[in-house]
């Protein structure tokens, strides 16, 4: 706990006086409660302990909360921080660990969640140029599910289509409304498990954007 605080300090200064007022605020109204119902001492210390008790609980919630924003804070704009963001999604969804497409010369992502939501595909990249890999990804998942719902998502600042700020992902994804039965959740991740294992890799030691062609051969010799 200490560590935490340490963090969510040092990225938002103003955490303490939150803490302490969320602290303050039960302590003082149980207290108030104690002044004009109770003449006793036992009275007052029961009091007292039940708002410092109430006063521990809301410092902790507020703490937690602020922990959560200063981490996504300290991941957000880095490569990958998008499948850090799906994967605090706790239950309900299957997460998948790396993404189902890259950009190999931009470096755009796009990741992949499958609940009983649906598909969730969540591109990462300014969201003008990203739009192509998320929507090549869109029509390869509808060509093998094309009866299941595909939500598109792309991180960012909320301003352009299909933005979504990075701390506000998980929370949308768990509000989506259920369409698949829990059954139908495992045949949908099988179908696309199953897909990705036809790509066909690469022979090593080749690199398809250096081959040339061999003009003797097409010359007939």
């Amino acid at each position: 706990m200490l560590e935490v605080y340490k963090v969510t300090k040092g990225m938002m200064p103003n955490a303490p006086w939150v803490m302490l007022l969320w602290f303050a605020v039960p302590l003082v109204v149980f207290l108030l409660i104690a002044f004009f119902f109770q003449n006793s001492i036992f009275g007052w210390i029961i009091w007292s302990l039940i708002g410092i008790m109430f006063g521990l609980l809301g410092a902790m919630f507020v703490l937690g909360r602020r922990a959560e924003k200063a981490a996504y804070l300290r991941i957000e704009g880095q490569p990958g921080a998008t499948g850090a963001a799906l994967n605090s999604i706790r239950r309900g969804w299957n997460i998948e660990q790396e993404p189902v497409a890259i950009d190999p010369r931009t470096k755009d992502m796009v990741f992949r969640a499958v609940g009983r939501g649906g598909v969730v595909l969540v591109a990462e990249g300014p969201a003008n140029r990203v739009q192509k890999l998320l929507r090549d990804e869109e029509r390869k998942t509808a060509r093998v599910l094309p009866n299941v719902p595909i939500l598109l998502f792309i991180t960012g600042n909320g301003d352009q289509e299909l933005e979504i700020p990075l701390p506000k992902l998980a929370r949308t994804i768990q509000r989506i409304k259920p369409v698949l039965t829990k059954a139908e959740v495992p045949a949908v991740v099988n179908r696309l498990h199953a897909l990705q294992r036809v790509k066909l890799p690469i022979p090593k030691g080749i690199d398809p954007t250096r081959m040339r062609p061999d003009r003797k051969a097409m010359r007939g010799r």
